[in-house]
């Protein structure tokens, strides 16, 4: 059976993609909270990404990487911690994750290591700034990575709009907020953290084999269309 390690498994999409893969492979979630999900084939450890030591594990087939942040503020109300917590955890953790798995993932079978960005990078959106910076960091960071670990490691990045997980739920706070986030995309949905599981799994698959350093919109036509 392969081994999945996902950062950030308790809550929101990474609680989704642990949920998805249980039944297929093991699964090593690494969060700040311990998840209520139970199941022969999850191990779970608490530890804070950014400060504490990561486990061993001997031998690695994906790696994905879920912790994020939404800090939307106007530019002239952002301080510059707000950049640097918001690189922190999106950029930084991302980095001390991956030089950390790095030996065992170049042990796995057809490794492949997931990161996840946002269409603020490609869309310019008001009060983005921080998370926008951050992610677009992220995505240097595929492209890079993606020349560097190959032909052993695929390395590529989801990019999703707005996703109900508890993360956005000021934004999602009410129907009428619901209503209108689903009329600013064209395709009038938003995500749920299924669809985007659904997207990490893909990716990690065989069937994903010729694709690497590619950053992949999921955004129900937000970034492409206009009507």
């Amino acid at each position: 059976m392969e081994n999945i390690v996902v950062i950030g498994g308790s809550r929101g999409i990474g609680k989704a993609i642990v949920l998805q893969q249980l039944e297929k492979r093991q699964v090593y979630s690494i969060s700040r909270t311990i998840s209520e999900i139970s199941h022969p084939n999850l191990t779970q450890y608490s530890a804070d990404i950014l400060q504490d030591a990561l486990p061993e594990i001997e031998k690695i087939d994906a790696l994905i990487y879920c912790p994020g942040s939404i800090n939307l503020k106007p530019i002239s109300s952002l301080h510059i911690d707000d950049f640097r917590n918001d690189f922190e955890i999106n950029v930084m953790g991302a980095v001390k994750v991956i030089q950390h798995f790095l030996p065992a993932l170049k042990k796995g079978t057809n490794p492949s290591i997931v990161l996840f960005s946002t269409v603020a990078v490609k869309l310019g959106m008001p009060f983005h700034a921080s998370i926008a910076a951050a992610k677009g960091a992220v995505e240097g960071l595929v492209k890079s990575l993606g020349a560097e670990l190959a032909p052993a490691i695929r390395i590529n990045a989801i990019a999703p709009t707005i996703t109900e997980t508890p993360l956005s739920a000021s934004i999602l706070r009410n129907d009428r907020m619901k209503e209108n986030m689903i009329e600013r995309h064209p395709l009038k949905n938003y995500l749920k953290p299924e669809e985007v599981a659904q997207m990490a799994d893909y990716l990690i698959s065989k069937a994903a084999g010729a694709i690497s350093g590619q950053i992949f919109q999921m955004d129900y036509g937000l970034v492409s269309f206009k009507i």
